[in-house]
């Protein structure tokens, strides 16, 4: 279910009255779990009946193992190779789905034979999400962090669970599971929170990031027609785009969360104030980089060993960083960019945050322009369009700049602007409590009025998809 479509301002209501209102009529608490999962399950079909059947069958692999590898407790060997087993027979599906025409593309454009068959499948939504979040759950009880899930239906619904099935967060079995077996009920300032999340996430969604992506789309598309400068603005565009997108994304999941009773994990934290690289990906999709800090990081090593093998392992991490979001070059090369500059930061000693006045200053806009020009790969089709964007940016500034209506300029940057502020406002002045924060009833209240009233007027009600479920 698309959080800015139609479908969900009707059917979410429904969901929401049913989740409260049943158990207390059948008066079985657990009811209320059944339910979620049955509704996670029926609007994953929406897209594809036939895919449940690859989410079913991850969770009853990393389930099923998970039991085996707690009943070998005393056998160090049989325990690895069962969680070998079991996290490999859980990622083919991903593997299979996502990466196999790239390989093969891969192969048949180094190798003299002929092409080897393809695909023509689409790719599982929320693939990535789901199968991440099971296999870290399969990974924390091989090493022991948590025991085995013996409830088949909770398990069920810690992997399925609707507002985050698309695009995450990944959530840790320890932070979630608990709050599945736990009894939930309605509470008003959760409600209030929750729904504060939402209009923010809307905001950043169909105001900000659907609106910046309408000049994104027409100078990214046609960039041989288009200047240096217009090619430059795009990039930022893209930047606060993928922002907006995501992070609202997130808010909205956690948002309709919280007005479920669940704690989910927050994704981003002011990711473009960042000081650092390091920095910014301890802000830019947190659940991910805990994920892989966890389970591909400290596994290899971490930073416990000299300081070139530390520096491998940076590389590897953020290697598998690019691949995980997606089956193309420019996301590989995505991810060493990333890695490299952390190798680099680390190598001078500037992966620190400690940062004051014009240093700090100076450091946030080097990191926010370092991170736009990755984002250029991240976002062009293939290697050669995204260098010749590079290429038209840093050679042809002087062209005029194409700007699109004057609405939907005048709209872009306002919401651009009304974003970069709030963000600033919380990042420098954290102990203020702002708008919807505010203690003032009056203030808190005409500031949910106004971001309605911009969503309704400004916002762009196409219910685009969001950019990261496609990954």
């Amino acid at each position: 279910m698309i959080f800015n479509s139609f479908q969900f301002l009707w059917l979410f209501p429904l969901i929401f009255a049913g989740y409260y209102l049943l158990p207390r009529l059948f008066r079985q608490p657990s009811f209320a779990n059944k339910l979620l999962l049955a509704i996670s399950y029926g609007l994953y079909m929406q897209w594809n009946p036939a895919y449940a059947l690859i989410l079913l069958g991850v969770t009853t692999v990393t389930y099923g193992f998970s039991l085996w590898i707690e009943r070998q407790a005393h056998e160090k060997r049989r325990r690895k190779l069962l969680m070998a087993c079991g996290a490999t027979l859980a990622l083919l599906p991903l593997l299979v789905f996502k990466y196999y025409n790239f390989i093969t593309e891969s192969i048949t454009s180094i190798l003299p034979f002929g092409e080897l068959p393809g695909l023509n499948w689409a790719v599982p939504i929320g693939i990535s999400f789901f199968t991440f979040q099971a296999v870290g759950y399969l990974f924390d009880v091989y090493y022991r962090r948590i025991e085995a899930e013996h409830n088949w239906w909770d398990y069920m619904l810690f992997v399925a669970f609707f507002p985050q099935i698309l695009s995450g967060p990944i959530s840790k079995a320890a932070d979630l599971l608990p709050q599945i077996k736990a009894e939930r009920v309605f509470r008003h300032d959760d409600a209030a929170q929750g729904l504060k999340w939402m209009l923010w996430g809307m905001f950043l969604k169909v105001v900000m990031a659907d609106r910046l992506g309408l000049y994104v789309d027409k100078v990214f598309d046609n960039y041989i027609y288009n200047s240096g400068s217009s090619c430059l603005l795009a990039s930022i565009f893209y930047t606060f785009q993928i922002y907006g997108d995501f992070a609202g994304y997130s808010l909205m999941a956690m948002g309709v969360g919280r007005l479920m009773g669940f704690n989910l994990v927050n994704n981003f934290r002011r990711p473009y104030l960042s000081v650092s690289i390091t920095d910014f990906w301890r802000r830019w999709h947190i659940s991910l980089s805990t994920w892989l800090k966890d389970y591909v990081y400290i596994p290899l090593g971490g930073s416990r060993c000299s300081r070139w093998r530390n520096y491998w392992h940076i590389f590897v991490t953020f290697l598998v960083s690019g691949v995980w979001h997606g089956a193309n070059w420019t996301f590989i090369v995505w991810g060493i960019l990333h890695g490299a500059f952390q190798i680099v930061e680390k190598a001078l000693g500037l992966q620190r945050s400690e940062a004051k006045g014009v240093v700090r200053g100076g450091r946030i806009l080097l990191t926010f322009l370092l991170v736009n020009f990755a984002w250029i790969l991240f976002r062009m089709p293939d290697i050669a369009s995204a260098w010749e964007v590079i290429g038209k940016i840093c050679t042809d500034l002087s062209s005029p700049l194409f700007l699109s209506s004057k609405t939907n300029t005048l709209l872009s940057f306002a919401s651009l602007l009304t974003v970069v502020c709030v963000d600033c406002a919380n990042e420098f002045k954290p102990g203020n409590r702002w708008l919807m924060a505010s203690r003032r009833t009056s203030v808190r209240w005409a500031s949910y009025f106004v971001l309605a009233f911009a969503i309704l007027l400004c916002g762009v009600f196409d219910s685009g998809q969001f950019i990261y479920v496609s990954f």
